[in-house]
């Protein structure tokens, strides 16, 4: 095991501490997103990253006391209220520090609303998988993770969806978390 992989382990063991039934926000919840992920989207903004990575284009977002509770029943309700959304995107911060709300919330959308699930995540999938738990169980509600640290180094703009060419778009089978594709 590389140190960087088990330094991102214990990173992932750092989770945002709720209430149960909230979950941490840095922003208001949006709709008719078309820049993170297919179609129109809801994205929903989580707070607290342990990740810090330079050239972050979110750095508000790392502190895990910052932003504002929310009960994910409201999030719900006003989710469903969105219409035309294709689909659900997790943004951050880093939504595997709230997995186990992010996944609450993905459930809903799948189940009541029909929508597919994103998220971002600053793990790659083997650290996500490795760690397992709520994190693990979150991922396997996605329909596709975009995977990996931000790399200043490896910023690349022309790529749909990634900030930097280490970052990689997995489209996954949900219930399963298998890898269908590589982007």
């Amino acid at each position: 095991m590389t140190d960087w992989h088990k330094i991102s382990l214990e990173k992932l063991a750092k989770q945002v501490e709720t209430p149960d039934g909230y979950i941490r926000l840095s922003g208001p919840l949006e709709h008719d997103n078309i820049v993170n992920g297919d179609g129109l989207r809801a994205v929903v903004w989580t707070q607290g990253c342990p990740n810090h990575c330079p050239g972050c284009q979110n750095p508000e977002t790392w502190d895990y006391e910052a932003g504002f509770l929310v009960e994910i029943d409201e999030i719900t309700k006003r989710l469903s209220d969105f219409k035309g959304q294709a689909g659900l995107t997790f943004c951050g911060g880093e939504p595997f520090a709230q997995a186990k709300a992010c996944k609450q919330i993905a459930d809903y959308v799948r189940k009541e609303l029909g929508w597919n699930v994103w998220s971002f995540s600053g793990f790659t999938y083997e650290v996500i998988k490795e760690y397992g738990g709520e994190p693990w169980e979150f991922l396997k509600s996605l329909d596709a993770l975009i995977d990996g640290p931000f790399i200043l180094k490896k910023r690349d703009l022309s790529l749909k969806y990634r900030g930097s060419s280490n970052q990689r778009l997995l489209h996954l089978e949900p219930g399963t978390g298998k890898i269908v594709s590589v982007e």
